[in-house]
């Protein structure tokens, strides 16, 4: 089957993504199914309109610029990417979570291995591309060695190298979405989710109201990046601890060192203890959500900060919500009902601690079936001065619970017990 297209076709493409009405249906894709094969694979390509079985492309956030490389001409349209010695460097699964339709929606648990399940279809033509790459690397930060100095972390040789790298598993995650799934976790129509999806993008996917055959979304957003410390294997193994920090991205903290918010401290303090379990025989995760300024975007953000420090009074705690709320219309865009289909991949049922004091986070992990034993809040010492009023706004908002779960409710799930027994 040839994957290539003229130029007319491709402009087709482009507008519809119908495949020719006497053409061969695409490939179904049943979501769910534990057999890749029976699943079906997710295939976005722009160079074959009839093998298409999804709405939009890969790339998820970078699908413009792809655009952008073909109108410019360093790109061929057809090109069809050489995936020879792209197949993972470390293997994650299957895990029952998988063939469950309910806890993944966001993600396709198979994208990281579609060149060893699909490999038929490849060599039949099929442009079938990986929605999830994992990699071996190290990374450093200055906050790590500064622990190891004060004896906090080990240099072990293993995790924890002689000059503070850190040896880690790291995967990509492009984002899939399995559109009944979406509505069911929003509790709306799949319809409504689909019309609200297709104006709020300027009708950018026609198929989202054109094609209720087709059930899974590429969207155009930023996915994530999973950081895993230690023995990949103690992230099942019920005798082992395991230690995870869910981190939505924050650029101005994270990279540049912005003391109005706790995000690089809280992030350097997960990763901390991602690395002490680790070196304790467990393992531990990091997951990177880009969802900047939760999800409404960095301009937006530097809007509320200018709005926040003019008001009369100054920045206040009182305020912080109502701020954000004036420009954006809404405090939190997040949606961490899908957040949890990252741990459910990385067949996770049980955290010991949960380095958060997120409610919302903490609520959609255990509302999804994973038991959270212990939450470890950041330390006083390491909240910058600028960053007490959002601290103080989060507290009194309810967005923080301080503490540890309770032991019996946490010893009753781990025993499947009712907690009224």
């Amino acid at each position: 089957m040839s994957s290539k297209k003229t130029g007319s076709q491709s402009k087709h493409i482009v507008l519809t993504s119908h495949p020719s009405r006497f053409g061969p249906k695409p490939l179904a894709i049943q979501w769910g199914e534990a057999d890749p094969l029976v699943r079906g694979p997710i295939v976005g390509t722009l160079t074959n309109a009839a093998q298409r079985n999804v709405i939009g492309s890969h790339s998820g956030a970078y699908g413009v610029y792809r655009a952008l490389a073909v109108a410019s001409g360093q790109l061929q349209s057809n090109h069809r990417a050489d995936l020879t010695n792209t197949s993972p460097a470390a293997f994650l699964g299957p895990h029952p979570a998988w063939a469950d339709p309910e806890k993944i929606v966001s993600l396709d648990p198979f994208g990281a291995i579609v060149g060893e399940v699909y490999k038929s279809l490849y060599e039949e033509g099929y442009d079938i591309r990986p929605t999830i790459a994992i990699t071996k690397a190290h990374i450093n930060m200055p906050e790590l060695q500064e622990a190891a100095a004060k004896g906090r972390l080990k240099i072990d040789g293993t995790i924890m190298k002689a000059n503070g790298d850190l040896v880690v598993t790291k995967a990509a995650i492009e984002p899939v979405w399995y559109l009944p799934g979406l509505a069911k976790r929003l509790a709306v129509s799949e319809s409504a989710l689909r019309r609200a999806l297709f104006e709020q993008t300027g009708g950018m996917f026609p198929e989202l109201v054109t094609r209720p055959d087709l059930h899974v979304f590429l969207p155009p957003i930023g996915g994530m990046t999973v950081y895993i410390v230690g023995d990949v294997a103690a992230i099942t193994d019920p005798h082992r601890e395991l230690a995870v920090r869910i981190h939505d991205e924050c650029n101005g903290s994270d990279v540049f060192g912005s003391d109005i918010c706790t995000c690089r401290p809280y992030l350097v303090h997960g990763i901390e203890g991602c690395v002490q379990t680790a070196q304790a025989g467990g393992a531990g995760i990091i997951a990177y959500f880009r969802k900047e300024g939760r999800a409404l975007g960095e301009v937006t953000k530097f809007l509320v900060y200018n709005a926040r420090k003019r008001q009369e009074g100054g920045d206040r705690a009182d305020a912080y919500f109502a701020r954000t709320e004036c420009v954006a219309g809404v405090q939190d865009m997040r949606f961490q009902e899908f957040m949890p289909d990252v741990l459910h991949w990385l067949g996770i049922t049980r955290i010991d601690r949960l380095i958060s004091m997120s409610n919302m986070k903490f609520d959609a992990i255990t509302q999804s079936g994973i038991t959270v034993v212990e939450r470890v809040p950041i330390p006083d010492d390491l909240i910058p001065a600028d960053a007490q009023v959002e601290m103080e706004a989060k507290k009194a908002a309810g967005y923080y619970t301080e503490g540890l779960v309770p032991t019996e409710a946490v010893l009753a799930e781990v025993k499947g017990r009712s907690l009224s027994d």
